[in-house]
């Protein structure tokens, strides 16, 4: 009897480190997806910054001022 019941709770442990290790890995995926779009983002916004800079710095050229 003894036996049986250590197998079953051997069994029953397996299965749920099994699951921790699934929820981890998914975990670790949603992190660098976050942290990957947030990069994107700064890049994006960082884009935006010099392409206005550029932009007003054209108009200061072209335009008569003041």
């Amino acid at each position: 009897m003894r036996p049986l019941l250590l197998a079953t709770l051997l069994a029953s442990s397996t299965l749920l480190l099994q699951g921790c290790v699934v929820i981890a890995v998914v975990d670790t995926a949603a992190s660098l997806a976050v942290g990957t779009v947030g990069l994107v983002g700064s890049a994006a916004i960082g884009t935006v910054k010099v392409a206005g800079k550029v932009v007003g710095a054209t108009a200061d050229a072209v335009l008569p001022g003041k």
